[in-house]
């Protein structure tokens, strides 16, 4: 199955803008299961989506999007099968083409994130989430999607946005390395939110959305459904500045645990994925 159905001719590898990566794992999923089921859940939802986009008046498709193969979970554990998505991730960078990868559970960024900093040296992180997964280790291994944050503020610079949960160690992290944050309850009323992240950031991108960023009013699907929770145009609002003043060069979606007919939350990230290759295939044009 590929990205929104599309024809042959515009899901091509060798005319493709971006490359969808699926990767179906949760091994690290500590609470509500099911991630492993999202990418394939994405999928089916954005062959039903409309492929004109009525916010950017264009048709994203147009600009080639490729579906590769999922990638199979490593039985070493999280370790390997980091390796094995950056592996994935370089190979789509190196074609100068846009990894979307969708998972999965968060864990899986830090493979994506290697292999874009090989090629970005100055690369900067965009994280949004409820969760600020600033642990060292979590479950005897620091490889856990609640550790994802702390690896990737060991790599290069990181700005999170719409966090809402964190522990006491999380929190002491945060502020003895004074990290960018913007928590979710600094959104609503505020109109300086969105500059603060943009300057925060450099000018080379990677966006890492754990969709439970979102109010479980409208994404209840996810492993750690928290409240209080950005919404729709608050997502939107703060992707499409990043995407238009950024050199935005991959970006993924995880954590989505699809739930049994309730096929909305899987519509809502299939929209976003198509939504945000939209905001940043506007720079090609």
């Amino acid at each position: 199955m590929n990205f929104g159905g599309i024809e042959e001719k515009y899901e091509a590898l060798e005319n493709a803008r971006f490359v969808v990566v699926p990767v179906p794992y949760d091994l690290t999923t500590t609470y509500q299961g099911g991630a492993r089921r999202g990418p394939a859940a994405i999928l089916e939802a954005s062959c039903n989506m409309e492929l004109y986009d009525e916010e950017i008046e264009a048709e994203t498709y147009r600009a080639g999007i490729h579906t590769m193969e999922p990638l199979e979970a490593v039985a070493s554990g999280p370790a390997g099968m980091l390796e094995r998505i950056e592996e994935a991730i370089d190979g789509v960078l190196e074609r100068r083409k846009i990894p979307v990868m969708l998972g999965g559970e968060h864990s899986i960024t830090l493979g994506a994130i290697r292999a874009a900093r090989k090629r970005c040296p100055k690369l900067s992180v965009l994280h949004l989430d409820a969760h600020a997964d600033m642990r060292m280790s979590y479950q005897g291994t620091p490889y856990s999607h609640a550790c994802i944050g702390r690896r990737i503020s060991e790599l290069c610079p990181v700005v999170q946005a719409g966090i809402r949960s964190m522990s006491a160690e999380e929190a002491r992290y945060l502020r003895k390395r004074k990290l960018p944050l913007i928590p979710a309850s600094g959104v609503r009323g505020s109109r300086g939110w969105i500059a603060k992240a943009l300057r925060s950031l450099s000018r080379d991108v990677y966006i890492s959305v754990d969709l439970d960023v979102f109010d479980p009013a409208i994404m209840p699907a996810t492993g750690t459904p928290e409240p209080g929770g950005m919404l729709w145009h608050d997502v939107l609002d703060l992707l499409r500045e990043v995407c238009r003043r950024k050199n935005v060069i991959g970006f993924d979606l995880v954590e989505l645990a699809p739930i049994p007919g309730m096929v909305a939350p899987d519509f809502l990230a299939a929209r976003l994925a198509y939504r945000m290759m939209g905001y940043v295939a506007q720079k090609f044009r």
